[in-house]
Protein backbone atom coordinates (compact mmCIF):
# COMPACT_ATOMS: atom_id res chain seq x y z
CA UNK A 1 0.00 0.00 0.00
CA UNK A 2 1.21 3.50 -0.84
CA UNK A 3 1.01 6.57 1.43
CA UNK A 4 2.21 10.15 1.24
CA UNK A 5 2.36 13.01 3.77
CA UNK A 6 4.00 16.43 4.03
CA UNK A 7 7.12 17.16 6.08
CA UNK A 8 9.61 20.02 6.19
CA UNK A 9 13.17 20.92 7.07
CA UNK A 10 15.32 24.06 7.18
CA UNK A 11 18.24 24.96 4.91
CA UNK A 12 19.94 28.17 5.98
CA UNK A 13 17.12 30.61 6.71
CA UNK A 14 14.64 29.01 4.35
CA UNK A 15 12.30 26.11 5.06
CA UNK A 16 11.53 23.44 2.46
CA UNK A 17 8.38 21.37 2.22
CA UNK A 18 9.27 17.72 1.63
CA UNK A 19 6.91 14.92 0.59
CA UNK A 20 7.40 11.66 2.50
CA UNK A 21 6.28 8.64 0.46
CA UNK A 22 5.92 5.17 1.95
CA UNK A 23 5.34 1.93 0.07
CA UNK A 24 4.56 -1.34 1.86
CA UNK A 25 4.28 -4.60 -0.09
CA UNK A 26 4.88 -8.32 0.19
CA UNK A 27 8.45 -9.53 -0.09
CA UNK A 28 11.53 -10.03 1.99
CA UNK A 29 11.32 -7.98 5.23
CA UNK A 30 13.40 -4.91 4.41
CA UNK A 31 13.14 -1.28 5.52
CA UNK A 32 14.82 0.98 2.95
CA UNK A 33 15.01 4.78 2.99
CA UNK A 34 16.04 6.78 -0.06
CA UNK A 35 16.15 10.42 -1.16
CA UNK A 36 19.69 11.83 -0.68
CA UNK A 37 19.68 11.44 3.10
CA UNK A 38 22.21 12.52 5.73
CA UNK A 39 23.13 10.12 8.55
CA UNK A 40 20.66 11.63 11.03
CA UNK A 41 17.81 11.04 8.59
CA UNK A 42 18.88 7.47 7.83
CA UNK A 43 18.89 6.71 11.55
CA UNK A 44 15.18 7.57 11.64
CA UNK A 45 14.61 4.03 10.35
CA UNK A 46 15.45 2.53 13.75
CA UNK A 47 13.81 5.30 15.77
CA UNK A 48 10.54 4.89 13.86
CA UNK A 49 10.58 1.08 13.95
CA UNK A 50 11.10 0.93 17.74
CA UNK A 51 8.73 3.85 18.51
CA UNK A 52 5.91 2.24 16.52
CA UNK A 53 6.45 -1.02 18.39
CA UNK A 54 6.49 0.72 21.78
CA UNK A 55 3.03 2.24 21.26
CA UNK A 56 1.61 -1.26 20.77
CA UNK A 57 1.64 -1.60 16.97
CA UNK A 58 3.40 -4.57 15.43
CA UNK A 59 5.77 -3.60 12.63
CA UNK A 60 4.83 -6.00 9.78
CA UNK A 61 7.42 -8.27 8.17
CA UNK A 62 7.08 -6.74 4.69
CA UNK A 63 9.18 -4.85 2.19
CA UNK A 64 9.01 -1.21 3.31
CA UNK A 65 10.42 1.66 1.25
CA UNK A 66 10.36 5.31 2.28
CA UNK A 67 11.29 8.09 -0.15
CA UNK A 68 11.82 11.75 0.72
CA UNK A 69 11.04 13.85 -2.33
CA UNK A 70 12.46 15.78 -4.14
CA UNK A 71 15.35 13.32 -4.20
CA UNK A 72 17.91 15.82 -5.52
CA UNK A 73 17.85 17.89 -2.29
CA UNK A 74 19.97 16.68 0.61
CA UNK A 75 17.88 16.07 3.75
CA UNK A 76 19.41 16.67 7.17
CA UNK A 77 18.23 16.66 10.77
CA UNK A 78 15.59 14.80 12.76
CA UNK A 79 12.49 16.73 11.68
CA UNK A 80 11.22 13.87 9.46
CA UNK A 81 10.71 11.21 12.17
CA UNK A 82 7.04 11.98 12.86
CA UNK A 83 6.10 12.31 9.19
CA UNK A 84 7.80 8.99 8.35
CA UNK A 85 5.94 7.26 11.18
CA UNK A 86 2.56 8.73 10.16
CA UNK A 87 3.12 7.80 6.52
CA UNK A 88 3.95 4.21 7.51
CA UNK A 89 0.96 3.92 9.85
CA UNK A 90 -1.24 5.06 6.98
CA UNK A 91 0.35 2.50 4.67
CA UNK A 92 -0.14 -0.20 7.34
CA UNK A 93 -3.87 0.59 7.40
CA UNK A 94 -4.11 2.33 10.78
CA UNK A 95 -5.11 5.65 9.19
CA UNK A 96 -7.14 6.78 6.20
CA UNK A 97 -5.85 9.09 3.48
CA UNK A 98 -8.47 11.76 4.19
CA UNK A 99 -7.26 12.03 7.80
CA UNK A 100 -3.74 13.16 6.85
CA UNK A 101 -4.34 15.15 3.68
CA UNK A 102 -3.43 18.84 3.79
CA UNK A 103 -1.43 18.24 7.00
CA UNK A 104 2.28 18.76 7.61
CA UNK A 105 4.03 16.72 10.31
CA UNK A 106 7.25 17.75 12.07
CA UNK A 107 9.01 16.23 15.06
CA UNK A 108 11.74 13.95 16.37
CA UNK A 109 10.74 10.57 17.81
CA UNK A 110 12.09 9.04 20.98
CA UNK A 111 12.31 5.26 21.25
CA UNK A 112 9.38 5.31 23.68
CA UNK A 113 7.18 7.05 21.12
CA UNK A 114 7.55 10.53 22.60
CA UNK A 115 7.81 13.50 20.24
CA UNK A 116 10.64 15.92 20.92
CA UNK A 117 11.13 19.49 19.83
CA UNK A 118 13.14 20.55 16.78
CA UNK A 119 14.50 23.82 15.46
CA UNK A 120 12.89 26.04 12.85
CA UNK A 121 9.23 25.09 13.33
CA UNK A 122 8.01 28.65 12.71
CA UNK A 123 9.90 28.85 9.40
CA UNK A 124 8.40 25.50 8.35
CA UNK A 125 4.85 26.62 9.18
CA UNK A 126 5.30 29.88 7.26
CA UNK A 127 6.63 28.02 4.21
CA UNK A 128 3.89 25.40 4.44
CA UNK A 129 1.27 28.15 4.51
CA UNK A 130 2.75 29.65 1.33
CA UNK A 131 2.30 26.28 -0.37
CA UNK A 132 -1.35 25.99 0.64
CA UNK A 133 -1.06 23.71 3.68
CA UNK A 134 -3.47 24.67 6.45
CA UNK A 135 -2.96 22.11 9.24
CA UNK A 136 0.27 21.37 11.12
CA UNK A 137 1.08 18.74 13.75
CA UNK A 138 4.25 19.65 15.63
CA UNK A 139 5.96 18.82 18.96
CA UNK A 140 4.11 20.24 21.94
CA UNK A 141 7.13 22.30 23.02
CA UNK A 142 7.27 23.99 19.59
CA UNK A 143 3.54 24.56 19.13
CA UNK A 144 3.53 28.16 20.39
CA UNK A 145 6.06 29.18 17.71
CA UNK A 146 3.38 28.82 15.06
CA UNK A 147 0.61 30.47 17.04
CA UNK A 148 1.34 33.88 15.49
CA UNK A 149 0.78 32.62 11.92
CA UNK A 150 -2.76 33.47 10.88
CA UNK A 151 -5.21 31.32 8.92
CA UNK A 152 -3.58 27.99 9.83
CA UNK A 153 -4.23 25.36 12.51
CA UNK A 154 -1.24 24.32 14.62
CA UNK A 155 -1.59 21.35 16.98
CA UNK A 156 1.00 20.34 19.54
CA UNK A 157 1.42 16.63 20.43
CA UNK A 158 3.68 15.01 23.00
CA UNK A 159 3.73 11.46 21.67
CA UNK A 160 3.09 9.28 18.62
CA UNK A 161 0.07 7.60 20.23
CA UNK A 162 -1.45 11.02 20.95
CA UNK A 163 -0.93 12.08 17.33
CA UNK A 164 -2.53 8.84 16.12
CA UNK A 165 -5.56 9.27 18.38
CA UNK A 166 -5.95 12.90 17.27
CA UNK A 167 -5.89 12.01 13.58
CA UNK A 168 -8.44 9.27 14.14
CA UNK A 169 -10.73 11.66 15.96
CA UNK A 170 -10.40 9.80 19.24
CA UNK A 171 -8.74 12.72 21.01
CA UNK A 172 -9.69 16.39 20.87
CA UNK A 173 -6.90 18.97 20.59
CA UNK A 174 -7.33 22.72 20.34
CA UNK A 175 -5.28 24.63 17.78
CA UNK A 176 -2.72 26.99 19.30
CA UNK A 177 -3.57 30.68 19.08
CA UNK A 178 -1.10 33.38 20.02
CA UNK A 179 -1.72 37.11 20.19
CA UNK A 180 1.33 39.23 19.49
CA UNK A 181 0.16 41.91 21.92
CA UNK A 182 -0.40 39.39 24.70
CA UNK A 183 3.22 38.26 24.53
CA UNK A 184 4.69 41.68 23.91
CA UNK A 185 6.91 42.38 26.88
CA UNK A 186 6.61 45.54 28.91
CA UNK A 187 8.69 48.46 27.70
CA UNK A 188 9.87 49.14 31.26
CA UNK A 189 13.63 48.95 30.78
CA UNK A 190 16.10 48.73 33.63
CA UNK A 191 18.11 51.51 31.96
CA UNK A 192 17.12 55.01 30.90
CA UNK A 193 18.70 57.73 28.79
CA UNK A 194 18.20 60.27 31.58
CA UNK A 195 20.81 58.41 33.65
CA UNK A 196 23.52 59.86 31.37
CA UNK A 197 24.45 63.35 32.50
CA UNK A 198 25.37 65.83 29.80
CA UNK A 199 26.48 64.39 26.42
CA UNK A 200 23.92 66.48 24.55
CA UNK A 201 25.68 66.16 21.18
CA UNK A 202 26.10 62.39 21.58
CA UNK A 203 22.45 61.96 22.55
CA UNK A 204 21.40 64.00 19.53
CA UNK A 205 23.56 61.82 17.27
CA UNK A 206 22.11 58.68 18.87
CA UNK A 207 18.55 59.88 18.23
CA UNK A 208 19.38 60.59 14.58
CA UNK A 209 21.02 57.18 14.21
CA UNK A 210 18.09 55.29 15.71
CA UNK A 211 15.52 57.31 13.75
CA UNK A 212 17.02 56.24 10.43
CA UNK A 213 18.74 52.98 11.52
CA UNK A 214 22.13 54.52 10.69
CA UNK A 215 25.37 52.82 11.73
CA UNK A 216 27.07 54.67 14.59
CA UNK A 217 30.62 54.96 15.96
CA UNK A 218 31.23 56.37 19.46
CA UNK A 219 34.80 57.46 20.17
CA UNK A 220 36.24 58.99 23.33
CA UNK A 221 38.34 58.41 26.46
CA UNK A 222 37.53 55.86 29.15
CA UNK A 223 34.59 56.83 31.34
CA UNK A 224 33.06 59.22 28.81
CA UNK A 225 29.85 57.15 28.61
CA UNK A 226 30.24 55.36 25.26
CA UNK A 227 29.12 51.93 26.45
CA UNK A 228 26.53 53.47 28.74
CA UNK A 229 24.93 55.31 25.82
CA UNK A 230 25.10 52.31 23.47
CA UNK A 231 23.32 50.05 25.97
CA UNK A 232 20.49 52.57 26.22
CA UNK A 233 19.85 52.74 22.49
CA UNK A 234 17.24 49.92 22.64
CA UNK A 235 15.26 52.06 25.10
CA UNK A 236 14.68 54.74 22.45
CA UNK A 237 13.93 52.40 19.55
CA UNK A 238 10.28 52.08 18.48
CA UNK A 239 8.29 48.96 19.28
CA UNK A 240 8.53 46.06 16.84
CA UNK A 241 5.55 45.53 14.56
CA UNK A 242 4.18 42.07 13.79
CA UNK A 243 6.25 41.63 10.61
CA UNK A 244 9.52 42.56 12.32
CA UNK A 245 8.69 40.31 15.26
CA UNK A 246 7.97 37.37 12.94
CA UNK A 247 11.29 37.87 11.12
CA UNK A 248 13.25 37.95 14.37
CA UNK A 249 11.30 35.03 15.86
CA UNK A 250 11.92 32.97 12.73
CA UNK A 251 15.67 33.51 13.10
CA UNK A 252 15.67 32.57 16.78
CA UNK A 253 13.48 29.54 16.05
CA UNK A 254 16.00 28.24 13.51
CA UNK A 255 18.79 28.76 16.05
CA UNK A 256 16.81 26.94 18.78
CA UNK A 257 16.82 30.02 21.02
CA UNK A 258 13.08 30.16 21.77
CA UNK A 259 11.51 28.76 24.92
CA UNK A 260 7.94 27.88 25.90
CA UNK A 261 7.90 30.91 28.20
CA UNK A 262 9.33 33.23 25.51
CA UNK A 263 8.03 31.84 22.20
CA UNK A 264 8.03 35.23 20.47
CA UNK A 265 10.71 37.90 20.06
CA UNK A 266 8.88 41.12 20.94
CA UNK A 267 11.74 43.40 22.02
CA UNK A 268 14.47 44.40 19.61
CA UNK A 269 17.60 42.25 19.91
CA UNK A 270 20.77 43.75 21.36
CA UNK A 271 23.82 41.58 20.66
CA UNK A 272 27.18 42.49 22.19
CA UNK A 273 29.82 39.81 21.44
CA UNK A 274 33.20 39.83 23.19
CA UNK A 275 36.17 41.20 21.25
CA UNK A 276 37.63 37.68 20.98
CA UNK A 277 34.82 36.77 18.56
CA UNK A 278 35.96 35.37 15.22
CA UNK A 279 34.77 36.25 11.74
CA UNK A 280 32.55 33.14 11.72
CA UNK A 281 31.02 34.15 15.05
CA UNK A 282 30.14 37.59 13.72
CA UNK A 283 28.96 36.75 10.20
CA UNK A 284 27.94 33.08 10.43
CA UNK A 285 29.16 29.93 8.78
CA UNK A 286 31.16 27.03 10.21
CA UNK A 287 31.32 23.37 9.23
CA UNK A 288 27.58 23.17 9.78
CA UNK A 289 26.51 26.72 8.76
CA UNK A 290 24.69 28.72 11.44
CA UNK A 291 23.74 32.41 11.60
CA UNK A 292 26.24 34.81 13.17
CA UNK A 293 25.83 37.68 15.62
CA UNK A 294 25.03 40.19 12.86
CA UNK A 295 22.10 37.99 11.81
CA UNK A 296 20.88 37.42 15.37
CA UNK A 297 20.85 41.21 15.76
CA UNK A 298 18.46 41.71 12.80
CA UNK A 299 15.72 44.25 13.58
CA UNK A 300 17.90 45.40 16.51
CA UNK A 301 21.47 46.41 17.33
CA UNK A 302 24.87 44.75 16.95
CA UNK A 303 27.19 46.49 19.42
CA UNK A 304 30.95 46.01 19.26
CA UNK A 305 32.62 47.49 22.33
CA UNK A 306 36.38 48.18 22.18
CA UNK A 307 36.28 48.00 18.39
CA UNK A 308 40.07 48.02 17.73
CA UNK A 309 40.49 44.97 19.99
CA UNK A 310 38.54 42.79 17.54
CA UNK A 311 40.59 40.82 15.05
CA UNK A 312 41.26 42.50 11.71
CA UNK A 313 39.74 39.57 9.79
CA UNK A 314 36.59 39.68 11.92
CA UNK A 315 36.05 43.39 11.31
CA UNK A 316 36.76 43.21 7.58
CA UNK A 317 34.27 40.34 7.28
CA UNK A 318 31.53 42.75 8.37
CA UNK A 319 32.02 45.14 5.47
CA UNK A 320 29.90 43.31 2.90
CA UNK A 321 27.03 42.43 5.29
CA UNK A 322 26.88 46.06 6.45
CA UNK A 323 26.50 47.15 2.84
CA UNK A 324 24.17 44.47 1.50
CA UNK A 325 22.25 43.73 4.73
CA UNK A 326 22.61 40.00 4.22
CA UNK A 327 25.24 37.28 4.58
CA UNK A 328 25.82 34.57 2.00
CA UNK A 329 27.68 31.46 3.15
CA UNK A 330 28.73 29.06 0.39
CA UNK A 331 29.57 25.42 0.93
CA UNK A 332 30.15 22.59 -1.53
CA UNK A 333 26.86 22.24 -3.38
CA UNK A 334 25.01 24.59 -1.00
CA UNK A 335 24.52 28.31 -0.50
CA UNK A 336 22.96 29.72 2.66
CA UNK A 337 21.69 33.28 2.99
CA UNK A 338 21.11 34.96 6.37
CA UNK A 339 19.69 38.44 7.05
CA UNK A 340 21.92 41.18 8.46
CA UNK A 341 19.35 43.96 8.71
CA UNK A 342 20.54 45.50 11.96
CA UNK A 343 21.92 48.80 13.23
CA UNK A 344 25.69 48.54 13.70
CA UNK A 345 27.02 50.42 16.74
CA UNK A 346 30.66 50.48 17.84
CA UNK A 347 32.60 52.14 20.67
CA UNK A 348 36.34 52.70 20.94
CA UNK A 349 39.09 54.62 22.67
CA UNK A 350 41.20 56.92 20.45
CA UNK A 351 44.44 55.24 21.53
CA UNK A 352 45.81 52.45 23.74
CA UNK A 353 45.71 54.55 26.92
CA UNK A 354 42.49 56.20 25.81
CA UNK A 355 43.27 59.91 26.17
CA UNK A 356 44.49 61.04 22.74
CA UNK A 357 44.43 63.88 21.58
CA UNK A 358 44.80 65.25 25.13
CA UNK A 359 48.63 65.27 25.14
CA UNK A 360 48.72 66.23 28.82
CA UNK A 361 47.15 62.87 29.76
CA UNK A 362 47.96 60.66 26.75
CA UNK A 363 51.05 58.49 27.27
CA UNK A 364 51.15 57.07 23.73
CA UNK A 365 53.68 58.05 21.08
CA UNK A 366 52.49 59.28 17.70
CA UNK A 367 53.41 55.92 16.17
CA UNK A 368 51.46 54.01 18.81
CA UNK A 369 48.39 56.16 18.21
CA UNK A 370 48.61 55.59 14.47
CA UNK A 371 49.04 51.84 14.87
CA UNK A 372 46.07 51.67 17.21
CA UNK A 373 43.77 53.69 14.94
CA UNK A 374 44.96 51.84 11.83
CA UNK A 375 43.27 48.69 13.16
CA UNK A 376 40.09 50.26 11.82
CA UNK A 377 40.39 50.31 8.03
CA UNK A 378 39.24 53.20 5.87
CA UNK A 379 36.70 51.01 3.97
CA UNK A 380 35.08 50.04 7.28
CA UNK A 381 34.98 53.67 8.45
CA UNK A 382 33.44 54.65 5.13
CA UNK A 383 30.46 52.42 5.93
CA UNK A 384 29.68 54.19 9.20
CA UNK A 385 27.07 56.92 8.73
CA UNK A 386 27.70 58.77 11.98
CA UNK A 387 30.82 59.23 14.12
CA UNK A 388 30.44 61.12 17.39
CA UNK A 389 33.08 62.15 19.90
CA UNK A 390 32.38 61.89 23.63
CA UNK A 391 34.29 63.69 26.36
CA UNK A 392 34.80 63.35 30.10
CA UNK A 393 34.57 66.16 32.62
CA UNK A 394 30.78 66.10 33.12
CA UNK A 395 29.44 66.71 36.60
CA UNK A 396 27.70 63.60 38.00
CA UNK A 397 25.20 65.92 39.69
CA UNK A 398 24.14 67.58 36.45
CA UNK A 399 20.73 66.66 35.12
CA UNK A 400 20.42 63.81 32.68
CA UNK A 401 17.90 65.59 30.46
CA UNK A 402 15.11 63.80 28.61
CA UNK A 403 13.95 60.31 29.45
CA UNK A 404 14.03 57.41 27.03
CA UNK A 405 10.25 57.52 26.71
CA UNK A 406 10.33 61.14 25.54
CA UNK A 407 13.00 60.46 22.92
CA UNK A 408 11.33 57.20 21.87
CA UNK A 409 8.10 59.04 21.09
CA UNK A 410 9.94 61.37 18.69
CA UNK A 411 11.81 58.45 17.11
CA UNK A 412 8.56 56.55 16.57
CA UNK A 413 7.07 59.60 14.83
CA UNK A 414 10.10 59.93 12.54
CA UNK A 415 10.01 56.22 11.71
CA UNK A 416 6.30 56.48 10.88
CA UNK A 417 7.07 59.29 8.40
CA UNK A 418 9.63 57.07 6.66
CA UNK A 419 7.33 54.05 6.51
CA UNK A 420 4.58 56.14 4.97
CA UNK A 421 6.96 57.62 2.38
CA UNK A 422 8.42 54.24 1.43
CA UNK A 423 5.12 52.39 1.32
CA UNK A 424 5.43 49.84 -1.47
CA UNK A 425 9.24 49.93 -1.43
CA UNK A 426 11.37 46.99 -0.19
CA UNK A 427 12.81 49.20 2.58
CA UNK A 428 11.35 51.41 5.32
CA UNK A 429 14.32 53.36 6.74
CA UNK A 430 16.45 56.12 5.21
CA UNK A 431 19.68 54.18 5.77
CA UNK A 432 18.41 51.41 3.48
CA UNK A 433 17.92 53.63 0.42
CA UNK A 434 19.41 52.25 -2.78
CA UNK A 435 21.34 54.42 -5.23
CA UNK A 436 18.25 54.93 -7.38
CA UNK A 437 16.10 55.67 -4.32
CA UNK A 438 18.58 58.31 -3.09
CA UNK A 439 18.08 60.23 -6.35
CA UNK A 440 14.32 59.93 -5.99
CA UNK A 441 13.84 60.76 -2.30
CA UNK A 442 16.87 62.96 -1.50
CA UNK A 443 16.39 65.76 -4.00
CA UNK A 444 18.48 68.84 -3.26
CA UNK A 445 18.01 72.47 -4.09
CA UNK A 446 20.71 74.44 -5.90
CA UNK A 447 22.30 75.89 -2.72
CA UNK A 448 22.29 72.53 -0.93
CA UNK A 449 23.80 70.74 -3.92
CA UNK A 450 26.58 73.30 -4.31
CA UNK A 451 27.43 73.11 -0.60
CA UNK A 452 27.65 69.33 -0.64
CA UNK A 453 29.65 69.24 -3.86
CA UNK A 454 32.17 71.70 -2.38
CA UNK A 455 32.58 69.46 0.67
CA UNK A 456 32.95 66.46 -1.65
CA UNK A 457 35.81 68.12 -3.54
CA UNK A 458 37.65 69.55 -0.54
CA UNK A 459 37.47 66.50 1.73
CA UNK A 460 37.92 63.92 -1.05
CA UNK A 461 35.14 61.73 0.31
CA UNK A 462 33.99 58.66 -1.59
CA UNK A 463 30.72 58.32 -3.47
CA UNK A 464 29.59 56.00 -0.69
CA UNK A 465 30.31 58.74 1.84
CA UNK A 466 28.44 61.28 -0.31
CA UNK A 467 25.40 59.01 -0.43
CA UNK A 468 25.45 58.34 3.31
CA UNK A 469 25.57 62.06 4.10
CA UNK A 470 22.42 62.48 2.00
CA UNK A 471 20.68 59.65 3.87
CA UNK A 472 21.52 61.14 7.27
CA UNK A 473 20.37 64.57 6.07
CA UNK A 474 17.09 63.00 4.94
CA UNK A 475 16.62 61.61 8.47
CA UNK A 476 17.35 64.97 10.09
CA UNK A 477 14.82 66.58 7.74
CA UNK A 478 12.23 63.96 8.76
CA UNK A 479 12.89 64.69 12.43
CA UNK A 480 11.99 68.31 11.71
CA UNK A 481 9.04 67.23 9.51
CA UNK A 482 10.57 68.97 6.51
CA UNK A 483 9.54 67.77 3.05
CA UNK A 484 12.86 68.79 1.52
CA UNK A 485 16.47 68.59 2.64
CA UNK A 486 17.78 72.01 3.61
CA UNK A 487 21.30 73.31 3.98
CA UNK A 488 21.13 73.11 7.80
CA UNK A 489 20.30 69.40 7.55
CA UNK A 490 23.27 68.76 5.28
CA UNK A 491 25.57 70.81 7.54
CA UNK A 492 24.65 68.69 10.56
CA UNK A 493 25.04 65.45 8.57
CA UNK A 494 28.48 66.59 7.38
CA UNK A 495 29.55 67.41 10.96
CA UNK A 496 28.42 64.00 12.16
CA UNK A 497 30.58 62.34 9.52
CA UNK A 498 33.57 64.69 9.79
CA UNK A 499 34.59 64.00 13.39
CA UNK A 500 36.49 60.87 12.35
CA UNK A 501 38.79 63.12 10.25
CA UNK A 502 40.09 64.47 13.58
CA UNK A 503 41.60 61.04 14.24
CA UNK A 504 42.12 59.42 10.83
CA UNK A 505 42.35 62.50 8.65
Amino acid sequence: MFSSVYAADVSGMEARVIRVEADVRDGLPVFDMVGFLASAVKEARERVRIAVGNIGIRFPAKRVTVNLSPANLRKEGTTFDLSIAISLLNAFGFLADNLISDTLFVGELGLDGSIRGVRGVLAMIMEGKKQGIRRFVVPEENAFEGGMVEHVEVYGVSGLSEALDFLRGERCLCPVRLSFREYQKSRDFDRDLSEISGCGAAKRAAEIAVSGMHDLLLIGPPGSGKTMLAKRLPTIMPEMNVEESLDATKMYSICGMLTEHSPVVTNRPFRSPHHTATAVTLTGGGRIPVPGEISLASQGILFLDELPEFGRDALEALRQPMEERRVTVSRLGHSYEYPADCMFVAAMNPCRCGYYPDRERCRCTVGEVRRYLSKISEPLLDRLDICVEMRTGRSPESGGGETSAQVRARVAHTVAIQRERYRGEPFSHNSRLTGRAVKKYCVLGKAEREYLEEFFREEHISMRGYSRILKVARTIADMEESDRIRESHITEAVCLRSINRRYWG
